[in-house]
């Protein structure tokens, strides 16, 4: 959020609100665990700026595509050497994101609860009930496997 462009209309506490309403509803949620309350967090705050980067990328709203950054974003999509505040398309990423999930959940999962729930890694392995250690790969593996999908999606 902090390289969304100034005068954006959906701000940080704006997309927690928006995710914390999507989440309960009008039901009450019953969460396992704080993995799963993460996990469905990270997804709805993930649905929201997708949604967002497709209403803005119609044709109707003036074909602008939504760019998001973050450090995880940019630790995600930079390759290596340039500059890693550099923003991404959201929705090349979600359709890179979508691609990891069918090639590797796990990684998905981890790239969810860093990205779009802001987990450090000690979080997110908490989050998981998984080492540290296998967080970090898992955080590693995945961020070269997005880069290289980003970077053919876009032709570099």
């Amino acid at each position: 959020m902090a390289r969304e462009p100034s005068g954006s209309t959906l701000q940080p506490t704006a997309l927690v609100h928006e995710a914390y309403l999507r989440l309960l509803g009008d039901s009450e949620v019953r969460w396992r665990d704080r993995g799963h309350f993460f996990a469905a967090a990270a997804l709805a705050m993930r649905r929201i700026l997708v949604d967002r980067a497709r209403e803005r990328a119609s044709l109707k709203r003036g074909g602008d595509v939504a760019r998001a950054g973050g450090d995880a974003v940019g630790e995600v999509a930079a390759p290596d050497g340039t500059d890693a505040t550099d923003p991404i398309d959201l929705l090349a990423l979600d359709a890179a994101l979508d691609r990891l999930n069918a090639h590797d959940p796990r990684q998905a999962e981890v790239v969810m609860l860093r990205y779009f729930a802001g987990l450090t890694i000690e979080q997110t392995a908490q989050a998981l009930a998984l080492s540290t250690g296998t967080v970090k790969n898992e955080w590693t593996f995945a961020r070269a496997w997005l880069r290289r999908e980003l970077a053919s999606a876009t032709g570099q």
